[in-house]
């Protein structure tokens, strides 16, 4: 792949967009491979994702307007659905994602950031979907997981206005979930959290992402159902029954995921 870098360090997946000299824009390849390389992650028993931008400037600075300037209704609509389905790829990962933010996160890197779990920005970054100064509005996710992180009126506002926010604005706002001093700082925190949720079983985490994120597009009784669901489904599980025991026993669990 051209455009994008996978490694595995610890059991963490770090996934780099790898074009800084375009501030690691967007187009039809950069998201073609992107597709490819998360059916690939999916398979994997991995802790976790840590999704990233190469260089300083720029975690996803948006799409790459220049590929985008001379597009139809229809060609427009084909772009729009494949940004929708790697978001939805990544936000279906079994495993806890995290947006690793230095810099400009805009446009659609701003929906790539919100289609993980978390995001963990450094105190430079800024954050923005400033489609509507093109004329068009976000395309990749935005107006939906914008309005269910925070709300509908502050996504309206953001999106209306296409203004950027500050690192420390979005944690305010709870996009953000922590913010660190540099990129150093940022990627250590991204690990080390990852590294605590490794202690636990992966099989649970993996149900409780799940009961969290489908639960949450429904009503509060068919989200019960859910979570019930993904609870008893554990009873019986290796992970389950080797918890317990380590518990009852006094000592340190060993998962398996299984």
């Amino acid at each position: 792949m051209s455009n994008i870098l996978f490694t595995v360090e610890n059991n963490i997946g770090i996934l780099t967009i790898n074009r800084p000299d375009k501030l690691n824009a967007l187009n039809e390849d950069v998201l073609k491979e992107l597709k490819t390389i998360l059916s690939e992650i999916k398979t994997k028993k991995l802790t976790g994702l840590l999704f990233t931008g190469a260089g300083e400037k720029a975690f996803i600075a948006g799409a790459d307007i220049s590929a985008m300037s001379d597009m139809k209704a229809g060609e427009g609509l084909l772009f729009g659905k494949l940004g929708q389905t790697v978001t939805i790829d990544i936000e279906n990962l079994p495993f806890p994602t995290i947006a690793c933010v230095q810099g400009f996160a805009l446009g659609g890197g701003f929906e790539m950031a919100l289609a993980c779990d978390f995001i963990f920005a450094s105190s430079k970054a800024v954050f923005g979907l400033p489609e509507v100064k093109l004329g068009l509005i976000p395309g990749f996710g935005g107006t939906q997981r914008l309005a269910r992180r925070t709300n509908a009126a502050y996504a309206k506002e953001l999106v209306f206005s296409g203004r950027n926010v500050t690192a420390g604005e979005a944690l305010t706002r709870g996009i953000v979930n922590q913010v660190f001093e540099g990129q150093v700082e940022l990627m250590t925190g991204a690990q080390a959290y990852l590294t605590l949720v490794a202690k636990n079983s992966p099989l649970a985490v993996a149900k409780a992402k799940l009961a969290i994120d489908q639960g949450g597009q429904t009503t509060l009784e068919q989200g019960l159902g859910i979570e019930v669901n993904s609870f008893s489904g554990l009873f019986g599980s290796y992970d389950m029954k080797e918890g317990t025991a380590a518990f009852l026993g006094k000592r340190k669990a060993e998962f398996k995921g299984e």
